[in-house]
């Protein structure tokens, strides 16, 4: 992540330092940006001499933080551990200019736990770039509880300048993203582990019936079952347990089995060589069910996020097309398929499994009875 931050910000015109402790890393890295700029050109969509400008823009470092006093903002992308990282936002305050802005890339922490390890935590805050961060165009953009709005306003409007299309995140698990979408995996695994369908036929039906450009399945096995899990577990803690969230155990028997998906051959499909996956089942009042199931509980998610404030509607709507690639904002959906429909959908959930994980949100019925929406107009 943070060769690719670099390379979207050299390619803006800014002069960057990419410091790593590990000169390996730091080489890794160089040799990585030669090849991409290299393919750049190769493929037409870059001049020889802007990918030449943008490398040399790419200082590489590895003993000193000294240069980092002329920066005016310090992006940090290193493992997921908050100690780590408070440790490190504690070295780079006193390295660094007093205006310059402190971000973390964290796509799981609390920004305002890292922050509280700073002497001033106004000026540190989120910035939550999508992998591959050249190509991907979500930025989330989370405030600490310090932050001031003049930083926020700063952050968000140089991702404009570079690019990014930024949305506003509060600081809670997940942020948007990754809570929003917890259903397409979780609630596909339920499925799965209920014998309602198997793996291709669940697949099948998200894509078919849904428009999704990958099935759950496929897509944890791409991501990696490790990293998925590890996502899911994380949240679920981070929310104190909360039921929407629970890991699936198949899932981590997977993982225990050393089935990660794509990366080693096996997950949910095997991928090796001469190997053949079963088709799916393609009957349509079954493809049809697994995909209402599925979107309502994405559906409610959203519903959820708007209502504890976590962003607005049209943030949510961004953040769902752009940084997971889902074929409609989950919040225009339900208003296309009209929410005593998808309320519905989940009350029928809801008195079928007396789960608390099948809870309606407590924004549907306020809506409805308010005759409200969520936008203006429906696209």
């Amino acid at each position: 992540m943070g060769r690719g931050i670099a390379q979207v910000a050299a390619s803006s015109g800014h002069p960057v330092l990419l410091y790593d402790i590990r000169p390996q890393a730091l080489e890794e890295a160089q040799q990585h940006l030669e090849r991409i700029l290299h393919r750049l050109v190769e493929k037409g969509q870059l001049a020889p001499a802007q990918a030449a400008e943008t490398l040399r823009r790419i200082t590489f470092l590895s003993d000193s933080l000294e240069p980092f006093r002329s920066c005016s903002l310090l992006i940090e992308a290193i493992a997921e551990d908050l100690a780590a990282k408070q440790t490190l936002f504690a070295q780079l305050e006193r390295w660094t200019a007093a205006e310059a802005l402190l971000a973390t890339n964290t796509s799981s922490l609390s920004v305002t736990a890292i922050a509280a390890a700073c002497r001033h935590p106004e000026r540190v805050l989120g910035l939550h770039f999508f992998n591959p961060a050249p190509l991907m165009p979500l930025v989330e953009v989370v405030p600490g509880l310090a932050t001031t709005s003049e930083v926020i306003e700063r952050a968000y409007t140089l991702m404009e300048s570079w690019g990014k299309v930024p949305v506003i995140a509060r600081d809670t698990p997940g942020f948007i993203v990754n809570r929003i979408a917890r259903p397409f995996y979780g609630e596909a695994l339920r499925l799965l582990e209920e014998g309602v369908a198997d793996v291709p036929t669940i697949d099948w039906a998200l894509c078919t019936f849904g428009g999704f450009r990958m099935g759950p399945f496929a897509l944890m096995d791409l991501i990696g079952n490790d990293i998925n899990y590890k996502v899911t577990e994380t949240l679920w803690k981070a929310f104190f347990y909360e039921p929407r969230y629970r890991p699936s155990f198949m899932q981590q028997r997977l993982v225990e089995a050393g089935r990660l998906g794509r990366k080693t051959g096996r997950g949910f499909y095997d991928y090796r060589e001469g190997a053949q996956n079963p088709p799916p089942t393609t009957d349509a009042k079954l493809g049809q069910q697994i995909f209402e199931r599925v979107l309502a509980m994405l559906i409610n998610e959203a519903v959820d996020a708007v209502f504890w404030r976590i962003a607005s509607p049209t943030d949510i709507d961004r953040a769902m097309i752009l940084g997971v690639n889902y074929p409609k904002g989950l919040l225009h959906w339900a208003e296309e398929l009209g929410l005593a429909t998808v309320l519905h959908w989940m009350e029928t959930l809801y008195a079928t499994y007396r789960e608390e994980r099948y809870r309606p949100s407590p924004l549907w019925q306020q809506m409805l009875q308010q005759g409200r929406r969520f936008f203006e107009e429906t696209p």
